[in-house]
């Protein structure tokens, strides 16, 4: 705990351009969590580079993922917002973790199965062990609850399963974390392919809406939405298409689906797809009007980051200095 409350951890990559899918499933989701649990947000970089990246732009994306958190709402006094990779505390632990992980365990994760898919011509260690990272990540801080979707939750379990096998060899080192589920928007899926999540690196542009698109181009991508020749608007498996597109309306106007189920009874397909886009517009256009005058303020971003960055590593070194004491690393003599 930290000044009486839990803590919490979560994190985005720096790769690719957010979708609305990250900002209704996580990011908005984060904005209620302040003032219940002591949260800290990562940008992830360390992770984005089991694919290959283009230095110049990995620390473009970084920055304006970090900006973006800020203008989508979060207080960086309230919340520590740092860089993954300013904080060394991640790496070195995930060291030791790797040496409490068994190879089985990383087999059986279905992510590194699915990259090694995407990207056959660079299977690298880095992407096995990708999960041992993961755990690092959430029990430096020792975290008490995660915000995961229903797909992550393999992820948690295997941070969990290490931890215990750490405590059960040396003590109550690390709080054993626990699932945070959002109920609205936990699940966005694709404009183009409804039974799949909606992905910043899906191929298809037309799939995905991201954070800063402009209102022409969101307008445009729901007008093209998948959906059915049913032509009822209704809220059920048998039209993934349109049963997407309530959730996505719902989680910008705060309705139930039997709410919009009879806001559009016997309205057709076209004009419920305008009222979605318009609802995704009036909610990212404070999001837009922010980043734009963050991005004016270098000085006060490169603050965030020196502040937030010294904060998050002043804590995961009170944690990593404990575990190699458990383990039996030599004391550093000051």
């Amino acid at each position: 705990m930290i000044d009486n409350k839990r803590i919490l951890f979560s994190g985005m990559q720096a790769t690719g351009n957010l979708t609305l899918g990250n900002y209704l499933g996580a990011l908005k989701n984060w904005l209620t969590l302040s003032d219940k649990y002591q949260c800290f947000y990562s940008v992830v970089d360390l992770h984005s580079i089991t694919v290959r990246q283009e230095p110049s732009e990995l620390r473009k994306r970084a920055r304006a993922l970090l900006t973006l958190y800020i203008a989508a709402g979060l207080d960086p006094e309230k919340n520590c917002i740092y860089y993954q990779s300013h904080v060394s505390g991640h790496g070195e632990l995930a060291w030791i973790l790797n040496c409490f992980t068994y190879m089985g365990e990383l087999n059986r994760m279905t992510q590194f199965k699915d990259k090694s898919a995407k990207h056959a011509d660079n299977i690298n260690a880095g992407l096995f062990t990708y999960p041992v990272l993961m755990a690092a990540d959430i029990l430096l801080f020792q975290t008490d609850v995660v915000p995961v979707g229903i797909d992550q939750m393999q992820h948690l379990e295997i941070t969990r399963d290490i931890a215990q096998r750490f405590n059960g060899i040396y003590g109550d080192v690390f709080t054993i974390p626990e699932p945070y589920i959002g109920e609205v928007g936990a699940k966005i899926m694709s404009l183009q392919d409804p039974l799949k999540k909606m992905s910043k690196s899906d191929e298809n542009p037309n799939a995905s809406i991201y954070l800063l698109d402009d209102p022409d181009t969101i307008i445009r991508k729901c007008k093209r939405a998948v959906t059915d020749s049913e032509g009822m608007i209704l809220y059920r498996e048998e039209q993934p298409g349109i049963k997407n597109l309530i959730d996505i309306y719902c989680a910008c106007t705060n309705k139930t689906p039997e709410d919009v189920v009879k806001e559009f009874d016997s309205k057709g397909y076209g004009e419920f797809k305008m009222a979605v886009g318009e609802s995704i517009v009036s909610v990212l256009k404070p999001v837009w009007d922010k980043m734009e005058k963050l991005s004016k303020e270098k000085a006060y971003i490169d603050q965030v980051i020196k502040k937030n960055g010294e904060k998050a590593d002043y804590y995961a070194k009170k944690t990593l200095r404990k575990v190699q004491k458990k383990v039996g690393f030599p004391e550093r003599i000051s």
